[in-house]
């Protein structure tokens, strides 16, 4: 028995509009939208009952997916304060390999992100930055050198 593939993250959300708008602008695609609810829904992931709102984001020519839920029912939980720093216990960020990383960041900059850090190179083969997008997301990035 092999794993095929990672098929998708989910992230939990509470403004998706805001959240898509965010990895749409990182260069994503809204592959679809739709409302999940009903008892096999809330059976897979142990509520009693349950009502969410999703949009599954890909990356262009990749397989590579992201799930933003937002739950209407019930309520979602927070469990991290909002912009944890980087070394706070848990999934902390999601890293993409971009191509112009300078526009990346003016992109999402522009578009309410902030720069954690620096803009670093490692070992001339790598320059790196980390993002912090709507409530609290981190996104790193990555563009190959040379």
């Amino acid at each position: 028995m092999a794993l095929k593939k990672l098929d998708n993250i989910e992230i939990i959300v509470e403004d998706l509009d805001a959240v898509v708008a965010f990895f749409t602008e990182l260069g994503m695609e809204l592959e679809g939208r739709a409302e999940v609810e009903g008892t096999w829904a809330a059976r897979l992931v142990g509520l009693e009952d349950q009502k969410v709102d999703i949009a599954m984001m890909r990356v262009p020519g990749d397989n590579g997916r992201v799930e933003l839920a937002q739950y209407r029912d019930p309520d979602a939980i927070r469990s991290l304060p909002v912009n944890a720093p980087p070394h706070t216990l848990g999934i902390r960020r999601i890293m993409f390999s971009v191509d112009d990383i300078d526009d990346r960041i003016a992109r999402l900059l522009a578009h309410g992100a902030e720069l954690v850090g620096e803009v670093v190179e490692f070992e001339g083969s790598y320059k790196l930055a980390y993002l912090r997008g709507p409530e609290g997301i981190l996104v790193a990035l990555a563009q190959e050198l040379g």
